[in-house]
């Protein structure tokens, strides 16, 4: 997973990936019969199909799948072989567009908004899934489909996984079947750490000592790495510092800043750029900026960050754990002179166990071959020869299995990484011998200090209020980042003009459709209790 600017995961199945890290309109619209399921043989006829009740595959499908990420190296190799076993499976084929992480937020919902043809998509709570659902982007699938045409999903698949992926009560999405908690950490340059005697970094004032130092003392490094110029509407380390430390939670991290406490189970939500906390944090942020500690171009930055810090331009960023703990062993592997940490800087805080959407797979809502795309899904969570092509690519090429649960970087590992295939991590997904034990160490504390709370599955509708939010997006890039990154002299000045700005992009108005349905959710949670 590259530097994204999102509430992604730590997750104990991206821990086991870390090669390959770093829904609506009904069935009846298809051109397949309503008949498809798993096929483990091949294409039967379609006469034989419909005597025995076995699924129809006699017709040819070639589907079309939609990922985030960019296109790795050996793309051609690895699905020109997914394609051969997938003819032989449920007679299909599968083509791959990948859309950049540089510009996938902007091109993403444009290819719902132009109906445009495909069939299966990566999608998450962080990568749109409320919103096209809400929006009929996705297909609704219901119980039936889905023990039809993915039963080995069906019957693997926790329940409660199905029940926080629906939305309105309707489910859209396949979700991925593995834990993960969400809370990001950062990966530092350790023997620069050392080099300037700095003390353990285990919290925001010990964090920020380590960059001014490293902004101070080692010319051509930039200290800390960003690239908000993706579209990414908050500071890469706000999730930890604003979010984490003061145990606030965002309602929807991809779209305003509305937040509730994880304690209050009254559900009251706030602007966090009106409260204290904010405020201190615009000083801390500050005075990073006039250390040096980032670039004073960095709004402007799209550059793969870890790219950066593997080449020695960067010393630090933040993501989440998984993520961070792929680029640990990589830098082992590929650069054993450069030592790293990873640092958690909010310890004593609550943990977030994440959501089933974290990270899963949809069908488009207008895709012409309905059934056969949850047939692919179903192979891709769990047929093991599928698993481990998709997730890690040519066994010996680009990973070397070791026994049935672990592998190793093959010679080629670089080439197939860096895209979103964990949309189908599942319990077949390997650990890499290599991961690092100080992050699996941190993994296992974190498991004791995992806190659930009402509103973990809530999911706002904005339909009402969907003009609003596309300004308070607006706002939130022309004040907020500029505020954040420090390059806005009078802090004080910026707080309130950003504030005002919200206003006037209509943020009361969201806030109170957001608590009128909130309010109306946790009622509802009453009744059933």
């Amino acid at each position: 997973m590259t530097n994204k600017k999102k509430k992604l995961t730590i997750t104990l199945a991206t821990m086991m990936t870390l090669g390959t890290i770093l829904s609506a309109c009904g069935g009846g619209n298809n051109n397949n019969t309503a008949a498809e399921a798993t096929n483990n043989g091949g294409a039967a006829t379609e006469g034989a199909a419909t005597n025995s009740g076995a699924p129809d595959t006699s017709k040819e499908v070639k589907l079309k799948m939609l990922l985030v990420g960019g296109q790795p190296g050996d793309y051609d190799k690895v699905f020109g072989e997914l394609n051969t076993k997938l003819k032989e499976k449920i007679n299909a084929t599968v083509e791959t567009e990948f859309l950049d992480w540089s510009d996938w937020t902007q091109k993403y919902p444009l290819k719902f908004a132009a109906n445009e043809d495909f069939d299966l998509v990566y999608t998450a709570n962080w990568a749109f899934y409320n919103d096209q659902a809400l929006k009929g982007g996705f297909l609704e699938l219901t119980d039936d489909m889905l023990s039809k045409y993915m039963p080995q999903t069906w019957e693997a698949m926790p329940k409660v996984n199905w029940e926080q992926a629906k939305v309105d009560g309707k489910l859209y999405m396949v979700p991925n079947n593995n834990v993960e908690v969400t809370d990001k950490v950062v990966l530092y340059r350790e023997d620069l750490r050392k080099k300037y005697n700095l003390p353990e970094i285990n919290s925001p004032e010990t964090y920020a000592n380590y960059l001014k130092t490293v902004a101070k003392e080692e010319k051509g490094i930039s200290a800390f790495g960003a690239k908000p110029a993706d579209g990414w509407k908050f500071h890469e380390l706000d999730q930890t510092l604003l979010e984490q430390n003061n145990n606030f939670n965002l309602v929807d991290a991809n779209l305003l800043p509305l937040a509730y406490k994880l304690d209050d189970a009254s559900g009251k939500i706030f602007n966090i750029y009106d409260t204290p906390e904010f405020t201190s944090l615009l000083k801390y942020y500050k005075d990073l900026a006039d250390n040096g500690a980032w670039s004073k171009n960095v709004v402007s930055n799209k550059n793969d960050v870890w790219q950066d810090i593997k080449a020695g331009k960067v010393s630090s960023y933040a993501h989440n754990l998984g993520t961070v703990a792929a680029n640990l062993a990589e830098m082992r592997r590929d650069k054993p002179d450069v030592e790293l940490g990873i640092a958690d800087l909010t310890p004593d805080k609550k943990k977030i166990a994440a959501i089933a959407t974290q990270n899963g797979m949809s069908v488009h809502a207008t895709s012409k071959n309905a059934e056969r795309s949850l047939m692919l899904i179903d192979l891709l969570q769990n047929d093991k020869e599928i698993h481990d092509l998709t997730m890690y690519g040519i066994a010996g090429t680009n990973y070397v299995p070791q026994g049935d649960d672990k592998y190793t970087a093959g010679p080629a590992a670089a080439n197939y990484t860096g895209f979103s295939n964990w949309g189908w991590n599942s319990p077949l997904n390997r650990q890499d011998a290599a991961y690092p034990k100080e992050a699996d160490d941190m993994f296992n504390t974190w498991q004791s200090s995992v806190y659930h709370f009402p509103l973990e599955t809530f999911v706002f509708d904005s339909a009402k209020v969907k003009n609003e939010v596309a300004n308070i997006g607006n706002v939130m890039l022309r004040y907020a980042i500029p505020l954040e990154y420090g390059l806005i002299d009078d802090i004080e000045k910026g707080q309130a003009d950003l504030i005002k700005q919200l206003k006037s992009a209509g943020i009361d108005k969201v806030q109170t459709e957001m608590q009128s349905q909130i309010d109306a959710f946790l009622a509802a949670q009453k009744i059933t209790e």
